[in-house]
């Protein structure tokens, strides 16, 4: 009797326990339960470089604000097509000889079984090229000043494509094509290896603005937080340490900053330096924490 009393039940209630069990786990996979879901976020502009003595200036510098690595309230969400980038000025302003670019980037609809970073450079001065594959026979880039030859980068233990935030780190040495031989890229605070050796099958540079979401020829299919751009190269463990603060986490090597892109709901240059970027199809999302896993 308590046999068929126990199958009757769960006749009559085993469909909605699956139901349940079925919409949970759907729940965890959206990041309902990851505990950032529940973490404030700072709010745009919670911090900021203060420049005392005005931009370009480096004395007595420091950042003001919400600056303890807080999780942004916002990212921005670029299309893929090259109408959707952000315009963070003219790359002659932001073209030091040697220089370090950062950000955090999550590729969403990629389907490239060999993800890869690729450097750019052109053949006569630094016009940086930062780019993700993305599968689809192009290069979607992450930051755009021009672009020429190629060196090509592989992720060691995570892939640069598979729906997860990473963090990038982009430095170069010097300004001519030779350097691009001693660039090197961090993901995630760990060395990338070279791919391939230098394409020098390039497409045309272009003295153009400094982009962050499209290039010449493709787009970047994602999101895209906390740019930072450096006049200097940084060590391996400064970039580590960047890493560690996580996507919101504040620039180091004040003295060396250049720009400041946070995208946390804008385009402001919060470097101090009012390098204020311009948004074209581009949006800004509170729904991103999917993917990311704090360092």
């Amino acid at each position: 009797m308590l046999l068929q009393s126990a199958m009757e039940y769960l006749m009559t209630y085993g469909w909605a326990i699956l139901i349940i069990a079925v919409v949970l786990g759907a729940l965890f996979q959206l990041g309902i339960f990851n505990a950032s879901t529940f973490t404030p976020k700072a709010p745009p502009g919670a911090c900021h470089v203060f420049r005392p003595n005005g931009p370009g200036t480096t004395s007595f510098i420091n950042t003001q604000g919400i600056c303890n690595g807080e999780l942004p309230q916002y990212v921005a969400k670029f299309t893929g097509a090259l109408t959707s980038y952000v315009n963070a000025g003219t790359k002659t302003i932001l073209e030091p000889s040697v220089f370090t670019l950062t950000l955090w980037e999550r590729c969403i609809g990629c389907s490239s079984s060999s993800s890869y970073i690729a450097l750019g450079l052109s053949g006569t001065s630094a016009l940086p090229e930062m780019c993700v594959s993305c599968g689809t026979g192009g290069i979607g880039p992450l930051i755009y000043m021009g672009g020429s030859n190629y060196r090509y980068f592989q992720s060691t233990g995570a892939s640069a494509i598979d729906g997860a935030w990473h963090f990038i780190s982009f430095s170069v040495p010097g300004n001519a094509l030779t350097s691009i031989a001693s660039s090197s890229v961090y993901i995630d605070g760990a060395a990338a290896t070279v791919y391939t050796t230098i394409d020098t099958a390039a497409q045309s540079a272009i003295a153009g603005p400094f982009y962050i979401g499209a290039g010449l020829n493709y787009g970047f299919p994602g999101t895209i937080a906390n740019v930072q751009f450096y006049n200097t190269t940084l060590s391996a463990n400064e970039i580590t340490s960047l890493y560690q603060e996580g996507i919101g986490g504040a620039p180091i090597k004040l003295n060396n900053l250049v720009g400041w892109w946070p995208l946390n709901g804008d385009t402001k240059d919060y470097s101090g330096n009012n390098n204020n970027g311009a948004a074209s199809s581009v949006t800004f999302t509170s729904s991103w924490e999917s993917g990311y896993s704090a360092p």
